[in-house]
């Protein structure tokens, strides 16, 4: 055994670890905007408007995203164990620079920190208080990532950075 191979298996878990929170990250975001609307369309083509209520659509809101981490990480892992050690370093660094994605993570968390503590104080008789949390949490991510698409879809992209090997001129 080198004295090089805990290092690459270090470097490596840490790359497999970076990846997989990655795609629970993105996987959370994508489900809080996807589940919202597919469960308020099933309940009322279904049932009818009277089983459409704040309590179920925030728990059906939050039990999406948290489904979403579930199988984000599971897919993350899945993916990250079978790609080589230099696949899984360029995903990472490609990921690190990823402006467009970052700024979608920073919308993402700040419409969940205003919606965690607006949705309680909106709809407070109204459910449980894990679910106006929770749910209102799930229902910031999807409005602050459907923000995101809104400005970048008006122009307001965010810089890219040129990720070309750096080579030595000496």
């Amino acid at each position: 055994m080198s004295s090089l191979e805990p290092e690459f298996a270090a470097a490596r878990s840490a790359d497999t670890e970076y990846l997989v929170r990655r795609s629970m990250t993105k996987s959370y975001q994508l489900f809080s905007v996807i589940t919202p609307p597919l469960y308020a369309s099933t309940v009322l083509f279904r049932r009818g408007r009277g089983h459409l209520t704040v309590n179920r659509l925030l728990r059906a809101t939050w039990l999406g995203g948290a489904a979403g981490i579930a199988g984000g990480g599971a897919f993350g892992y899945v993916r990250s164990v079978n790609s080589s050690a230099d696949t899984l370093r360029a995903r990472r660094i490609r990921a690190a620079y990823d402006t467009s994605s970052l700024r979608a993570d920073d919308h993402a968390t700040i419409g969940a920190l205003l919606f965690a503590v607006v949705t309680p104080a909106l709809f407070w008789k109204r459910a449980t208080a894990i679910h106006l949390i929770f749910g209102g949490a799930g229902l910031g991510t999807a409005a602050g990532l459907l923000t995101h698409v809104g400005r970048s879809a008006s122009g307001d992209v965010p810089p890219q950075h040129d990720l070309s090997p750096v080579t030595s001129d000496s």
